[in-house]
């Protein structure tokens, strides 16, 4: 189990894992106006703050983490039928075309979705049929012992330090925390809060449509090969929308499909906080902006608060 970093107070804002800088002050300035008497003061309720899950909260270099899921589950699919060893995604798993893959998230991020939908083609017929608590049982046992292929740590130490430690930081403070993810939502739940504190409940990500079948054990909830939504761009403000009945006062992102999620947070009336995660870091890290290069535009126009892997976290995992 990832062990978290003891929670801050407002009265003790140390931020251990956050340098001095300009970040770590706007987060603390912002948790100050929004938790103390005055006139920013936010009621308790109010106090939403969401977080994008990959690349945000946890690596998502080589590849994101649940992709390492489902290309298992491909190539065993390949494996024991040939004939789709010709056909998309399978093809790529089973040869272990990590090119083409890269390729479909780069166009992904660029807007253009075709070879996406190929990919999710597969992913939905990967777990057709499967019930919830087996999706979640795999999902589990896959997170606490598969190991990253580059960092020499297991997948649920990729979380990083500095913001795991900021969520504790708000949720001391009143605050809470949600992930809105791009990332499958019953992927997520069975670890968020071991890894993050944040409970299952408010975890936010892609879902397939299910089916229920009522049987003697109390009835079977089982994954159909439909997408209900993909939990990107401008569907994250709608689902976050959906879930709380709020805006946010605090978001965080690291790519192009945030910057929906990060414009939702914004109130006329309230101080809002909007942090870009920027990967330069490849020492510690990995360092790339493919993906956010939109986002780290607007960040600029937009006064978002841009968060440097490199200058900004005295640690990172």
């Amino acid at each position: 189990m990832v062990s978290r970093p003891e929670l801050a107070t407002s009265a003790d804002p140390s931020l251990s894992g956050w340098r001095d800088g300009a970040a770590k002050e706007a987060i603390v300035e912002f948790v100050e106006r929004v938790c103390t008497d005055g006139p920013d003061a936010v009621a308790v309720e109010e106090r939403i703050a969401v977080f994008d899950n990959d690349g945000t909260l946890w690596c998502e270099k080589p590849m994101p983490i649940q992709l390492d899921f489902i290309l298992r589950r491909l190539v065993a699919m390949a494996t024991e039928l040939p004939e789709l060893r010709e056909r998309q995604p399978w093809k790529a798993a089973f040869e272990r075309d990590y090119g083409w893959l890269a390729k479909v998230m780069a166009e992904h991020y660029a807007g253009d979705d075709t070879n996406v939908r190929t990919l999710g083609g597969g992913i939905l017929a990967a777990y057709e049929g499967i019930s919830v608590e087996d999706f979640e049982a795999q999902s589990d046992e896959f997170l606490r012992s598969a190991q990253h292929p580059t960092l020499g740590r297991r997948y649920l130490e990729t979380a990083y330090a500095p913001m795991v430690e900021l969520l504790g930081y708000l949720e001391a403070n009143g605050f809470s925390n949600y992930i809105a993810s791009g990332g499958g939502r019953d992927f997520m739940r069975p670890i968020s809060n071991d890894v993050y504190g944040i409970p299952r409940d408010r975890v936010i990500g892609s879902a397939s449509t299910f089916e229920y079948t009522s049987d003697d054990r109390g009835g079977t909830i089982t994954h159909k090969a439909e997408a209900d939504y993909l939990d990107d761009g401008p569907q994250k403000p709608i689902r976050i929308w959906s879930r709380t009945g709020r805006r946010p006062l605090l978001a965080a992102g690291n790519s192009n499909g945030d910057i929906p999620m990060l414009d939702f947070t914004q109130h006329p009336d309230k101080p809002t906080l909007r942090l870009l995660v920027l990967h330069d870091d490849a020492n510690r890290e990995f360092d790339y902006v493919s993906g956010a290069e939109q986002a780290l535009e607007k960040a600029a126009a937009a006064g978002w608060t841009v968060v440097s892997v490199r200058n900004d976290w005295a640690t990172v995992f």
